[in-house]
């Protein structure tokens, strides 16, 4: 939006819903739609759209386009759809880095990476999140967090995705092994 008619407009900042407003949105849609969704899939969806009701909606409208009456809407779809990757997979990448294994997951970034069609400013975001799901000491988890916020803005600046999360993989290796 041009920044003339911007500086006209009222901005609204609206928190994020709970998870049992947007379950319940979930399941009122569904039955409206009628729409299959599995408990499962209903977590995807919570977890995808940050408690933003409109970003659920149109998830869930994508996935329902592409399913054809009564099929179940699958994970695998929510997060396809949201271009995002399965916490699971950013957590193995992380995992393998941690544990030394800087090649594997280097590999397995690239794989998530052209798999999701995701671009390393949405993966940095989510392995910031999933970062407190490894099995390290607080401290180390901060400065992971921190590099998070470095490799960022590398990125937002122009440096190349792909290098500035390797370097954040081999970070990732080093504070482990110290």
């Amino acid at each position: 939006i041009l920044d003339p008619i911007q500086s006209r407009c009222e901005v609204f900042r609206f928190k994020p819903l709970s998870r049992e407003n947007i379950l319940a949105v979930i399941d009122k849609i569904s039955k409206e739609e009628n729409l299959s969704i599995s408990q499962e899939s209903k977590e995807a969806l919570f977890e995808v759209c940050d408690g933003d009701a409109r970003r659920l909606e149109n998830i869930m409208q994508s996935c329902a386009v592409l399913k054809k009456e009564g099929e179940p809407i699958k994970t695998e779809d929510i997060y396809s759809m949201a271009s995002v990757a399965k916490p699971k997979e950013v957590n193995e990448v992380l995992s393998l880095a941690a544990k030394g294994n800087f090649l594997e997951s280097r590999k397995k970034l690239l794989s998530l990476m052209l798999d999701y069609g995701l671009s390393g400013l949405d993966v940095i975001r989510q392995i910031q999140k999933e970062i407190w799901n490894l099995k390290l000491e607080d401290r180390k988890k901060v400065e992971l967090v921190d590099k998070c916020g470095e490799v960022e803005f590398r990125m937002v600046e122009g440096s190349d995705e792909y290098i500035q999360l390797e370097s954040f993989l081999a970070f990732v290796m080093l504070v482990e092994s110290r």
